[in-house]
């Protein structure tokens, strides 16, 4: 059953004022209106919920158990729309957002924190998961939009990209490394590399975008989710990794350096991706807007920001 909330309006504001003349007044109707919709309400309740004579207007018995219900169903609905207004002015809500831990710890706390400056009482959630649990998590629904590596064009994504990430080499400062200018790829066959592993969406860039004579699979160690913990072997000295500049954010009083990795350069893109043709809520509209504004520069490298 469709229940006319017009015409509990109308019930309510003649029980209130006791007559269809100042309750047609109230609610800017002709009383001809008014009467129509309150037949059409106790057409669909199937009872009669007015005595009305040409001198006055009672409620019947059923109208008077009724009213407290009619008027809390209003004033639900009235709350329910002014939460909604608010939520669309205000951006207030739950933003959740799938995200790669590089971008997780490094691009959302300053946006996280000027976002809840701004909005104080909004919740956020993150899922920080590898690439492809971050595509899954959108497409699922799980997360109104992700942060991840741009990758082959899905036809239920639309992808945003951000900024590019180059690879470098990341060395303890007394490495014999850490002396040049520039690092061939090809060079690191003669030291101990750490990489990640193949789950990483990292790892397929290096196997999928270095040439197949390089010798960038002969490593010595393997961490399999973050570059946090290669990192931490290369400050002990234990070898050198090539990680997207990103990940190194952050260190400058550590004892890593890093070098360009040249023959060939070697880029990642991270990029915003949502389901296609799905609006996002306004908390999280907002929060990406947001996200856009202090890294969506074009293509401009992310060295240039950290």
């Amino acid at each position: 059953m469709n229940l006319d909330v017009h015409g509990l309006q109308a019930f309510a504001r003649i029980a209130e004022l006791g007559t269809f003349q100042k309750a047609a007044q109230a609610l800017h109707l002709s009383q001809s209106a008014l009467s129509r919709r309150i037949s059409k309400l106790e057409a669909d309740l199937g009872v009669r919920l007015l005595d009305r004579t040409t001198r006055r207007v009672r409620l019947t018995a059923v109208g008077r158990d009724f009213l407290p219900q009619a008027r809390r169903l209003i004033e639900e609905l009235e709350t329910s729309i002014t939460g909604l207004r608010d939520m669309a002015k205000h951006g207030s809500g739950q933003v959740v957002l799938a995200c790669v831990p590089t971008a997780a710890m490094h691009i959302l706390p300053p946006v996280i924190r000027d976002y809840s400056a701004k909005h104080p009482d909004n919740r956020i959630r993150i899922l920080d998961v590898h690439a492809n649990e971050v595509l899954q998590a959108v497409l699922r629904g799980e997360a109104e939009f992700g942060l991840t590596l741009s990758g082959p064009d899905e036809p239920e994504i639309e992808t945003e990209a951000l900024f590019d990430d180059p690879f470098v080499l990341a060395c303890h400062k007394d490495h014999p490394l850490a002396k040049r200018k520039t690092v061939k790829w090809a060079e690191l066959a003669a030291h101990r590399v750490i990489t990640v592993g193949r789950m990483s969406g990292n790892r397929a860039l290096l196997d999928f975008g270095l040439p197949g004579n390089l010798p960038q699979q002969r490593w010595t160690y393997e961490v399999q989710h973050s570059f946090s913990t290669g990192l931490g072997l290369v400050e002990a000295g234990i070898g050198v990794i090539a990680v997207p500049m990103l990940a190194l954010a952050g260190r400058k009083n550590s004892n890593l350096v890093s070098r360009p990795l040249v023959e060939p350069k070697l880029t990642r893109t991270l990029a915003v991706i949502r389901r296609r043709g799905v609006t996002l809520s306004p908390a999280a509209q907002e929060f990406l807007a947001m996200l856009r504004k202090r890294w969506g520069q074009g293509k401009k490298e992310v060295r240039n920001r950290t």
